[in-house]
């Protein structure tokens, strides 16, 4: 997808939407100190862009559930594109992996599990062994707290 340039106004809406999920067009208006109807265009095309990619709530979920967090580094034995499109396709389609991100350096991958329970969260590692997904290692880190957790700040991204 091509991208945009971002003028002070689209940062604002950007701004406005990341810190308060969806406004009215007034609201949105009025954060951004814009009338509505212009402003409202400038949101239809950073949608059109594929700047915004959805809107959801933030859940305090320790106080709606019990459930066990874990953080999971995965390394891979080969690294041919197949064995990394076979091993994202079954993280994509797991739902107890809530995040998952590729990296560079001794692990090819991160993920953030959340699963009702360590059981469950066992029986999901064996699944994915059982998988033959490529799997050499991996390593396990159970989370006892969440010290921060956060959205990037867009001014601090263009402030060079």
């Amino acid at each position: 997808m091509k991208s945009i340039a971002l003028d002070a106004i689209d940062l604002k809406i950007l701004h406005a939407l990341q810190e308060n999920g969806p406004l009215s067009k007034a609201q949105l208006a009025a954060h951004v100190g814009l009338s509505a109807t212009p402003c409202w265009a400038r949101l239809t095309r950073l949608k059109a862009a594929g700047l915004i990619q959805g809107f959801h709530a933030d859940l305090a979920l320790s106080r709606i559930a019990t459930f066990a967090k874990v953080v999971v580094t995965v390394s891979l034995k080969s690294h041919r594109k197949a064995d990394f499109a076979r091993f994202e396709h079954f993280v994509q389609t797991c739902p107890d992996i809530v995040d998952c991100v590729s990296t560079g350096g001794g692990m090819d991958y991160v993920m953030t599990v959340i699963s009702p329970n360590l059981a469950t969260f066992q029986s999901l590692m064996e699944e994915m062994l059982d998988a033959e997904l490529g799997i050499d290692r991996y390593m396990t880190y159970i989370v006892t707290r969440q010290i921060k957790t956060s959205r990037p700040k867009l001014a601090r991204l263009f402030a060079q």
